[in-house]
């Protein structure tokens, strides 16, 4: 095996763990125990990273100033090491079959978009072509965001990759695509459990979406944390810490809620999974809080940090909705803004209260803030559509 730079052993564990994290909520969507065992496979890939990363940096740390500067590194990956494992818990909650209440797939179901995996069979479509050929975003919505090839991975794939046979794409989007790159890609479609019939208990349904608010801002919390070190922003760093209280205070809120509805469930061994997924998303937004301490302490990230975050070629930014531009009015499903910018809105500001992950039927409004990930290119497509005329070069975060 080719020796691997710290930088690339970095990146490796990052996009891992993220894969982990959409995979592990798509299992429980689905009730999948095959997508389950791919979060279980994907940690063993994170371990292994990490326990090399470390070798290499002991190896590097000559003198007091090289593990010093080491520091930074190691505690990156001990934060990455975190949010693999929390969702390893997730992916548990299916492999251990803890159980959720069907109300919480239903609120999955509208909540964001799904993750699922497709393997391409003999006599697909897809085989021998490459993503770019098969226009799976214009055909399906559908992005592919990682591919399988028996013990290789491809993180976020460009159009040149070639699909094979046996290849196993993870593919992210709106959930009727699912189906459609099932289709494609010779396998069989998979329902998620229908919703439930008849009223909702008030408190269980409370608790429910307070799971869900639990899952955005833990995976906005990680995404602002690899951009705040990214950018050296404490504007970002600052956002994680008032993501934290929120967290905090959500999990208390779940718990009240969880006990009360445990009087009005007939079997409340159902509520055990709401429980176990609250304390996995707090520990992601946790890990993602310790990250940031990079950049609030001033000291800066060690060069190769940033170095491994910018090879994912993304970029954190806000957008200020104008009057009459082309975004205002129209729903973010309408504006399909991931497909025409590739850039992921995280989350949504408006009269001074946000809305993490915001759902596909939400409008966008003049004077709406929109935090957002993803390619540079992508960010000045971005401001375009939403009339923010700040120059291109000014492409960062600002604090109000």
């Amino acid at each position: 095996m080719r020796n691997r730079t710290v930088k690339d052993l970095l990146l490796g564990a990052k996009e891992a763990a993220e894969l982990m994290l959409d995979l592990s909520y798509a299992a429980i969507f689905f009730e999948d125990h095959a997508l389950a065992r791919e979060v279980v496979r994907l940690e063993g890939r994170v371990g292994e990273l990490l326990h090399e990363l470390r070798t290499v940096c002991m190896v590097a740390s000559r003198t007091r100033e090289d593990a010093e500067q080491l520091a930074g590194v190691l505690a990156t990956a001990v934060a990455i090491e975190g949010i693999a494992d929390a969702a390893d818990e997730i992916a548990h909650v299916v492999t251990r079959e803890l159980g959720v209440p069907a109300q919480l797939r239903e609120d999955l179901r509208h909540a964001t978009e799904v993750t699922a995996r497709a393997k391409v069979h003999e006599g697909s479509e897809l085989a021998q072509r490459t993503l770019a050929e098969v226009e799976l975003p214009t055909r399906t919505g559908m992005w592919v965001i990682a591919v399988r090839r028996e013990r290789d991975w491809v993180f976020d794939p460009d159009g040149d990759e070639p699909i094979r046979v046996d290849d196993v794409l993870f593919i992210q989007g709106p959930r009727e695509g699912v189906d459609l790159v099932r289709a494609l890609a010779g396998s069989p479609t998979r329902e998620p459990a229908p919703p439930p019939e008849g009223p909702v208990p008030s408190d269980l349904d409370r608790a429910v979406d307070l799971v869900v608010e639990l899952k955005q801002v833990s995976e906005v919390a990680v995404g602002l944390a690899y951009s705040a070190i990214l950018l050296d922003e404490p504007a970002l760093a600052h956002e994680v810490g008032a993501i934290e209280a929120t967290s905090d205070r959500l999990f208390h809120d779940l718990e009240r809620w969880t006990l009360r509805a445990a009087a009005g469930v007939p079997d409340p061994e159902v509520l055990r999974g709401l429980l176990h997924l609250a304390a996995a998303s707090e520990r992601i937004v946790d890990a993602a809080r310790a990250m940031c301490r990079i950049v609030e302490d001033g000291a800066g990230a060690h060069p190769v940090i940033a170095d491994a975050l910018a090879a994912a070629d993304e970029i954190a930014i806000d957008v200020h909705v104008a009057d009459g531009c082309e975004a205002a009015g129209r729903s973010f499903g309408e504006l399909r803004l991931q497909q025409r910018t590739g850039m992921e809105v995280l989350a949504v500001q408006r009269a001074g209260r946000w809305q993490y992950r915001p759902p596909r039927t939400r409008t966008v409004a003049p004077g709406d803030r929109l935090l957002a990930i993803g390619p540079y290119d992508g960010a000045a497509l971005l401001r375009g559509f939403c009339g923010d005329e700040r120059p291109t070069e000014d492409l960062g975060f600002t604090e109000d």
